[in-house]
């Protein structure tokens, strides 16, 4: 398959994301990547279950929510409800991950767990059965717009090994800093898919790299 592109409404008009939303599906993307914060985890507040709610009748894709806050299990049932189809929380944001990604998988949406930059492989070691996405931050949560981290590139390497290893069909999705210049190194380093926020909602031509970054993937093999 081609790698997945999930461009991030984080960094889109909070006034228009409807439109928003309509053109990344018109210009070939996969998901939307909906950044949730709450202001404790992250010092940022965004959005929270109302936005997804209100557009999920707008289109087909995958509305991927991230939770960046603390204590996720609190908000799992209202995000579902809302019409995520997968849900991410951070391994770093509660003290029992097995119990939260068994709660998401039990409300019947994809469950995925979220690495801050400085957070090991191993922290998932016991988790893998449960989950179908891990998402490596390739920044420090809280903000758009920040400079890709290139330490993070062998994590995603090691995790690409397990997924691999385990022969497990868990996305390996990479957000924060992703553009046209670090996008191929991620890809190489076993991303299956790519979150862009900035790259795509504010440079020119940004809508034309949703494209791009899949044809970068190529044919790849399905995880």
């Amino acid at each position: 398959m081609t790698v997945k592109v999930a461009p991030s409404l984080l960094s889109a008009d909070f006034g228009s994301l409807r439109e928003a939303v309509k053109r990344v599906e018109e210009n070939g993307a996969d998901w939307v990547h909906l950044d949730v914060m709450d202001g404790h985890f992250v010092p940022v507040i965004t959005f929270g279950p109302a936005v997804v709610r209100s557009l999920r009748p707008h289109t087909s894709l995958v509305l991927d929510a991230h939770l960046m806050v603390d204590n996720p299990e609190d908000h799992l049932e209202t995000f579902a409800r809302s019409g995520s189809d997968l849900i991410t929380v951070h391994a770093e944001a509660t003290r029992h991950l097995d119990r939260v990604l068994r709660k998401i998988k039990a409300l019947g949406v994809r469950a995925g767990a979220a690495l801050n930059p400085a957070t090991p492989p191993e922290a998932l070691d016991y988790a893998w059965p449960l989950l179908d996405l891990v998402l490596v931050m390739s920044v420090n949560p809280g903000a758009g717009g920040q400079a890709f981290i290139p330490e993070v590139l062998p994590k995603i390497a090691a995790l690409a090994g397990r997924i691999r290893s385990r022969g497990l069909p868990v996305e390996l999705q990479v957000d924060g800093g992703i553009n046209a210049d670090t996008a191929p190194r991620v890809i190489e380093a076993g991303a299956t898919v790519l979150v862009a926020g900035s790259a795509v909602f504010k440079t020119d031509g940004g809508m034309g790299l949703i494209r791009a970054f899949k044809l970068m993937g190529g044919p790849r093999r399905a995880v």
